[in-house]
């Protein structure tokens, strides 16, 4: 089961809802000890993405989370932000509109329904302190990419000019339609930066998903220099099999995390690998520590 499936069952559902039927390693109490803790005198700062933890109960992620360092806990829903707020961690960007990934702002028909929802969410979103609320393109079907993104650009015009009211930035993300998102329309950096032009405001960006990327195009540290401006996020995962971050897989992370770091990104990179072992936070210390670099 691939996020696509989770997304699509949000509408207002808490996380143990969504995502109980995540097929993830198991997890034993008591793993989040101070001896696990991480040193972050790093040039990255540190998130990490809920659905891949789904079968621990959020309020004991959240712990876990802050015992090891990390910053912020992420792709949450408006009824969770305080589980992880009130323990004083952020959440880097926030799920937005509850159509999920294949209906997106590509199609007009879903136009209205997202817009409602993304403008409620935007002002809370703001008086919490949570920076990002996270969009999606949508599938192709009959659209054709050039007929999408002024789709896009039409539908989400309202929605960024209230996010710039209130200094929210609104992200689409990208992501492989390969693999995991077939048809998905926002699939080439390309794209996406064409669709940031388009919009032309500071408070619409791109999320870029460094797995989904790699599959998609390739070419990732010099897309990242070429592209930073257009990008406010980014997500991890180990390609091929969106698992563990390490020499199991293709992608060398440290080297990724030190081009990211020296374009002067100061915010925030999330963990979004499913672990595949035993002790799954055991895992994701083990990808924070991957990308803990200094420049």
């Amino acid at each position: 089961m691939n996020r696509r499936h989770l997304i699509n069952t949000l509408g207002g559902a808490t996380a143990g809802t969504i995502m109980g039927a995540q097929s993830l390693m198991g997890h034993n109490k008591g793993e989040h000890s101070s001896s696990n803790q991480i040193d972050l005198s790093s040039a990255i700062n540190h998130s990490v993405c809920r659905w891949c933890y789904s079968r621990i109960p959020l309020e004991e992620f959240a712990d876990q989370c802050k015992d090891l360092g990390i910053q912020s806990v992420e792709l949450l829903n408006p009824n969770e932000w305080d589980v992880v707020l009130s323990r004083g961690l952020s959440c880097a960007i926030s799920f937005g509109s509850s159509l999920g990934i294949t209906k997106g702002f590509n199609d007009p028909q879903y136009h209205d329904q997202a817009r409602k929802e993304m403008m409620e969410i935007i002002p809370d979103a703001a008086d919490k302190g949570i920076p990002q609320i996270i969009c999606f393109s949508g599938n192709r079907g009959a659209i054709s990419d050039e007929d999408g993104m002024e789709n896009c650009a039409v539908g989400l015009d309202p929605v960024v000019r209230e996010a710039e009211k209130h200094g929210v930035k609104i992200v689409m993300e990208l992501l492989n339609s390969k693999v995991d998102h077939a048809d998905y329309m926002c699939d080439h950096t390309e794209w996406g930066v064409q669709l940031v032009e388009k919009i032309g405001s500071p408070n619409f960006t791109l999320l870029y998903d460094i797995y989904h990327m790699q599959i998609m195009e390739g070419d990732v540290i010099r897309t990242i220099r070429d592209n930073h401006k257009y990008i406010s996020h980014y997500h991890t995962g180990g390609v091929p099999g969106r698992n563990e971050i390490d020499e199991t897989q293709e992608l060398y992370y440290p080297a990724i995390m030190k081009a990211i770091a020296e374009t002067g990104y100061d915010g925030y990179v999330a963990q979004e690998f499913i672990p595949s072992r035993g002790n799954a936070i055991r895992s994701l210390k083990q990808g924070i520590d991957i990308c803990n670099i200094t420049v």
